[in-house]
Order: structure tokens, then sequence, then C-alpha cells
């Protein structure tokens, strides 16, 4: 990758360039590719099947990384270093005056390129069907460890110190107002700028807001029919979801093999997956180009220890009896029918100014790929609201 060496506060133009060598040696490891015997049944009941990996191999053999650098690099793109942190971050301004500055962050084990279908349509409204007054200047930034933003500087990155070098990036760049959109960690990063509260903050859009019962009944009388299959969703995902442990326990021995195999980096993004039962609408292209991103910079030791870092911080708050702070920022959530599914009793428990709910019938945890007009469409709406 092309980065200039400057001061930590100079912000330099990026450009995507993976060594041939790099591509050869994923070629070759692909074409070397050995799956598991396969488990009863090769279904998603016991994780990602081997007919699916078949399936998936074959394509990324045939997937055009050129082609996609090319894409890449018609967006301009930054580095620039926080804490000694670097952070690479897209950053798209709108043909349209006084945009809304707007930063988008990312999930796991995504990186900036989520956003890639949703930039166009927030930047330029107009060419979309919509409003100049709605349009956006668009920063996009791959947190620390994930994405272009390597290596990781250091320990302590969690939601909250990712998020104050989002708040310090936004004014490096010029912004003195500037609002944010978040899935899945970019939910929780945004969440975190929520408690912030910095000067010139409008408020935050999110796809989820990871709130669960405290053990009230109270909150269990307030509930809709629709909240208990939300619960049920829950109580699925908890089932499923062993990569939460995994990364929170022993990041870097799961990173061993996520960094050694491709195939291997592939089965462990089963979240692409609708968190892994095979339902998903992400297309296999824009799941080969999120892989690919994370292999080429081999990514996946950082991204797992951002589980780590958030684990610590949490077990240190309940340990000195901290009670969980409630965000007061304007809060905008969209729910997707197979996302996670935000229960509004506990949100509005947690977050006292939730002023925009959405609900879609289509779409899921990574709806910003699989329906970024209907992303693209409430975060205009909510941003609207506020004016």
């Amino acid at each position: 990758m092309n980065t200039t060496t400057a001061s930590e506060t100079d912000i330099r133009p990026f450009r995507v360039e993976v060594p041939q060598a790099d591509l050869d040696d994923l070629r070759d490891r692909l074409a070397r590719t050995r799956l598991p015997q396969p488990a009863p049944g090769d279904d998603w009941s016991t994780g990602t099947p081997n007919h699916y990996l078949r399936d998936a191999l074959e394509a990324w053999q045939a997937f055009d990384w050129r082609a996609a650098e090319a894409r890449l690099n018609e967006i301009p793109q930054f580095i620039t270093e926080v804490d000694g942190q670097p952070i690479h971050f897209l950053h798209v301004r709108s043909p349209h005056p006084d945009a809304t500055p707007l930063l988008l962050a990312h999930t796991y084990p995504g990186s900036a390129v989520d956003y890639l279908d949703v930039i166009g349509p927030l930047v330029d409204p107009v060419a979309h069907g919509g409003r100049a007054e709605d349009a956006f200047d668009v920063v996009v930034p791959d947190a620390p460890g994930f994405g272009f933003s390597q290596p990781l500087a250091g320990s302590g990155w969690t939601v909250a110190k990712v998020a104050r070098a989002y708040d310090e990036l936004m004014r490096r760049l010029g912004y003195e107002r500037y609002g944010i959109h978040g899935s899945d960690n970019g939910a929780m990063v945004a969440r975190e700028l929520g408690l912030l509260n910095p000067e010139g903050f409008l408020g935050l859009h999110v796809l989820q807001l990871f709130s669960f019962p405290s053990g009230d009944p109270a909150e269990f009388e307030r509930l809709e029919p629709a909240d208990y299959a939300g619960l049920e969703h829950m109580q699925w995902f908890q089932s499923v979801g062993g990569y939460n442990t995994m990364n929170a326990s022993r990041p870097h021995t799961v990173a061993v093999g996520l960094s050694d195999s491709p195939i291997g980096l592939l089965a462990y993004s089963e979240l692409f997956e609708s968190f892994g039962n095979g339902t998903a609408l992400v297309p296999m292209e824009k799941l080969l180009l999120e892989v690919s991103v994370t292999w080429f910079q081999n990514a996946a030791a950082g991204m797992s220890q951002a589980y780590l870092e958030n684990a610590r911080e949490g077990e240190a708050a309940q340990a000195a009896g901290e009670t969980p702070a409630v965000n007061a920022a304007p809060t905008g959530v969209a729910v997707f029918a197979d996302d996670f599914q935000t229960i509004r009793v506990f949100a509005e428990r947690d977050n006292s100014n939730i002023v925009h709910w959405s609900r879609f019938e289509e779409g899921g945890h990574y709806a910003a790929i699989e329906r970024p007009e209907l992303v693209a469409g409430d975060i205009r709406a909510f941003f609207a609201g506020l004016r």
C-alpha cells in the first residue's frame, strides 16, 4: 500500500496497490485448499458447510481483484494518524452546497467497502431521485486494525476510543458539525459518539441498538408480540455466536488460522450469510471483496483484538459497579427483517432521545450491501427530521 511518511496530523492521499506477489500467493493457497470432512448433512446447522465453501472457492479463484482495486481507487482515499494509529478513510464531497457531513462506521468483519453502494445516493441524492438538501459529504474510515488501517498500534482500541478518534478525524477534516451512521461494531461506535456528544454532533443513525433485558419484570409487561420474536432471535444468535467468545478471549489464537488460510477466513466470515444460516442477500462478489481486503491486509488479528478490548472494558466497568450510561443524543434506528431485532422497550431505557424508528421487511445485518437504497433513504429521512 502507498503511504508517505509524514507527521501524525498530516492527511495523505492513499491508493490501494496490492503487490502481484500477494495475488499469486492467494491463488496458490486457494489451489491447495483442503476442506474438512463434511459434517453430517453438510448444511449450516454446525457451521459453514462444505458445499458452500466449494462454490465460494471457485468464485474466489475467478474473482478479478484488479477490477475491484480499480473501483476502489476511483474513490478519493486518504490516511492519517490519530494517537499513533494509522486511519485509512474514504472522503467524498457532495456536488451540492451545504451538504451535511456524515461519517459511516462499518461492521465486523467488514471495512469501509461496506458502504461502496451507499456513497453515491448520499453524496448526490438528485442523481438518485432525491433532493439536493438531503446531500451529504461522506467520510468512511476503516476502524483501527480493520481494512487498510494497519498495523494496529498498541492495545486499548475500544469502541469508545475509536469514537474519540473519529471525532478527531472529522475535526481534522475541517467539519465543525457532523452526524454518524453505523452498523454492528459501527453502531456501537456511533452510540459512543452519542455518549460523548461533542460540540456540533448532530445525531446517530444505526441499524442496531444492542440493549438487552435488565431483569425488571416491568420491562416485559410493555413488550409487543413482535418483540418476543426479537427475543427468540437473540437466543438463536447466542447459540451460533461462538466467534464472540473466541474473539473476546483468545483473538490471536484464532487469528493464526485466519491469517494463514484464505478459505478459513472466508468460513469464519459466516456473518455475511445471516449469522451463518445461508440466507443472506449479500452477493458473492461483494462478500469476496470484503474477505479479499481482510486477506491482503492480514487484518484478522486486529479485527479479533477489538472484541477483547471491549470485553475487558466491560468487565472493568462491571467490577467497578458502574451504571451503564444513557445516550441522550438524537438517535434513529432502522431494523431490518433478518438482522438483530432491536427491542424498543430496552433501547429506550439506554437511549433517551430516539426520534426515528423504521422497520424493513427485506434485508439483514449487512443491509448497506444488501439493500443500499433503503439504508441511504432512511439515513436521509432521519437527518432531514433533525433540521
